[in-house]
């Protein structure tokens, strides 16, 4: 535990209880930083300081306690590891309070500690009871046991024990670590001279480091970093859980906003549309299904409707969601949010703007599936388990397009190597394929696997004679518009385990073509036909007829002789392919015995007794075969 461990924390409380005070009496710095701060003695935006506490580098973001602010609190409370909950003792537990201690209640911030200021105000009465009113405020929550400690900025007072209680509790938050996804919500963006586009927020999970290429969504815009400044010190790099000042390159002032993430490409994604478990606060009013809220996310502030599926505690309420209850639910947003799997949000009411509950997102980009349905709620309920469950759901939706091993970091809010590991486990556990880059359910494979082979057997009962499936039939009918590498895969796997041979066609083991004794009869008859024809041979109708033979059997032991090769057909002419070899033949030799090496349309017409019917189709085989070359209007005999 050293010097380069650093945590954020933010402040919360009523207006003009004292937070700023305490902040610049922390550490020096006055967070008020606008001029109408200065002005009407509030708060109005997020300030920032920072201070050496015990062995730590403590950030504090210092947020706006009145009501018409409350929004602006909200962008600054996304990335804090712990809150400094400030309670005037001459005021106690005012409204504000009450609602910035529920959102921290509701971003599940795991550590704090409450600071009564102003002491120097009141008696030792008045300080007991706004002690009792803290305690009560957070009872059954994480500052249940949190140390109360009376300061005053004015005199100083408590301030020593303050900072040993924000010390302890520094050493009690867990380090995030630079392992994740490299996210950097922003809250303030602002030009300096000489150095261009700035850029501040909190570094919430992974690393950047200078020279670093960023994309900021969810714009998508490509930047640089030119700088990092941690605690107003140039640093070569930052890692998650620090306040961080990016200078950027590649981009204007107008291009970005707070609300804005800075991460790499690939692997965030915007979205107007997520599920996710919402809570709702006991003291708010009912939420209606389909009540357009506000939804505030990391530095953002978003407008959306959110669709209730079922209440979690109430299977049977699905028309409102009461207070102090929850609820599985899909979110619609009016304009994109980079949002995924795992992150906490606030839901305020559209009108008036209090904040009525918060939740945490289960899917970042779900598909349009119905919600209201038993198979929608069971879904939620696998959502809000394991990854690993909630990875198999998106595999399972994806179906046989498969879900690409990038996407599941992108909706799960993995690394790659994390989206790996979590892949890796579950073709381990037997519930998915990994195929190429992507994966694939696993019953979904076996499923085709049967289907496929069901096919083929289907085909051999309906066309006995035929040497087949066809390859792109079978694709096109059992697997759709599925991954050309599933169908590659399960091809290769029922070849390799013997249940299919692979060509072609496709065709069980064994089976080879089968005909009835009038099958047989008709083919032999009808390649006896073309054969005694040698180079003049009849259409199919023709030799059928003079043999009595039915025309739709003759058509299909036509294609039965094609498939086999015993007749080949030239432009719309089929000829036997004993005449073809025994032309190819005589050509040849023609050449050998020292006959002319050409050879024109006329004279071969002339030579074998043919019309141009047969000689035109005849002499460009030869062509192709590299018997002969056209050269004008003859052929040279190669």
């Amino acid at each position: 535990m050293g010097a380069d461990r650093s945590i954020v924390i933010g402040t919360a409380g009523h207006i003009d209880h004292g937070k700023s005070a305490l902040v610049r009496a922390l550490t020096g710095t006055d967070p008020d930083r606008l001029k109408e701060e200065k002005a009407r003695g509030i708060t109005i935006d997020l300030g920032f300081a920072h201070a050496r506490i015990g062995d730590f580098n403590v950030a504090f973001v210092d947020v706006p306690g009145h009501e018409r602010f409350v929004k602006n609190m909200l962008a600054g409370v996304g990335g804090i590891d712990a809150v400094l909950l400030v309670i005037a003792a001459d005021e106690s537990v005012m409204p504000q309070t009450r609602e910035h201690f529920a959102i921290c209640r509701l971003l599940h911030i795991p550590a704090g500690v409450i600071a009564l200021t102003k002491s120097d105000l009141v008696d030792a009465d008045t300080l007991a009871l706004a002690t009792l009113e803290a305690r009560e405020l957070v009872a059954g929550s994480a500052l249940a046991s949190a140390d109360i400690i009376p300061v005053s900025a004015k005199t100083g007072a408590g301030l020593d024990e303050l900072r040993a209680a924000l010390a302890h509790i520094a050493a009690q938050v867990p380090e995030r670590g630079g392992s994740g996804i490299p996210r950097l919500p922003v809250d303030r963006v602002f030009s300096m001279r000489g150095f261009g586009t700035v850029v501040t927020g909190t570094l919430t999970s992974g690393k950047i480091h200078a020279e670093q290429e960023l994309i900021a969504l969810p714009a998508e815009r490509r930047v640089k970093v030119r700088g990092i400044q941690v605690h107003g010190a140039h640093q070569g790099e930052a890692a998650a859980g620090r306040r961080v000042a990016v200078n950027l390159g590649g981009v204007d002032l107008a291009d970005l906003q707070r609300g804005d993430t800075l991460t790499v490409d690939g692997v965030l994604e915007a979205t107007r549309r997520f599920d996710a478990i919402v809570e709702l606060l006991s003291d708010a009013p009912p939420l209606k299904h389909g009540a357009r809220v506000r939804v505030h996310h990391g530095t953002t502030e978003l407008l959306g409707r959110i669709a209730l599926a079922a209440c979690v505690d109430d299977p049977a309420e699905a028309c409102a969601l009461v207070p102090g209850a929850s609820a599985f639910a899909r979110v619609r947003l009016e304009r994109p949010a980079v949002i995924t799997r795992g992150d906490r949000f606030i839901v305020r009411a559209y009108s008036p703007p209090t904040t009525i509950g918060g939740g945490r997102v289960l899917d970042p980009l779900p598909g349009r599936t119905p919600i209201r349905t038993m198979a929608g709620r069971a879904r939620f309920a696998r959502l809000n388990g394991p990854t690993a469950d909630a990875v198999q759901v998106f595999v399972e939706e994806r179906g046989g397009a498969g879900l690409a091993l990038d996407a599941i970091g992108r909706r799960a809010g993995l690394t790659r190597a994390q989206a790996a590991t979590v892949a890796s486990a579950l073709v381990a556990d037997g519930r998915a394929e990994q195929i190429a880059s992507s994966l694939f359910s696993a019953p979904l494979v076996r499923a085709l696997e049967a289907r496929l082979l069901a096919s083929v057997e289907e085909h051999h009962r309906a066309a006995p004679i035929s040497e087949g499936l066809p390859r792109e039939e079978a694709r096109e009918r059992v697997f759709g518009r599925a991954a050309t590498e599933l169908f590659d895969d399960v091809l290769a796997r029922l070849t390799n385990a013997g249940k299919l041979v692979a060509r072609d066609r496709l065709s069980l083991p064994g089976r080879a073509p089968s005909l009835s004794a009038e099958e047989a009869q008709a083919e032999a008859a009808l390649e006896r036909a073309f054969l005694e024809a040698g180079l003049t041979p009849p259409d199919v109708a023709s030799a059928a007829a003079a043999r009595g033979i039915p025309a739709a059997l003759a058509d299909r032991m036509s294609r039965h002789l094609q498939h086999r090769k015993r007749l080949v057909k030239l432009e719309t002419v089929l000829f036997h392919t004993d005449a073809l070899a025994q032309l190819k033949q005589d050509v040849l030799a023609g050449k050998q015995s020292g006959n002319a090496a050409r050879v024109d349309v006329a004279a071969f017409k002339e030579r074998y007794g043919i019309s141009r019917k047969y000689a035109i189709p005849l002499l460009e085989w030869l062509d192709r075969e590299r018997v002969t070359r056209r050269v004008g209007d003859t052929r040279v005999i190669l």
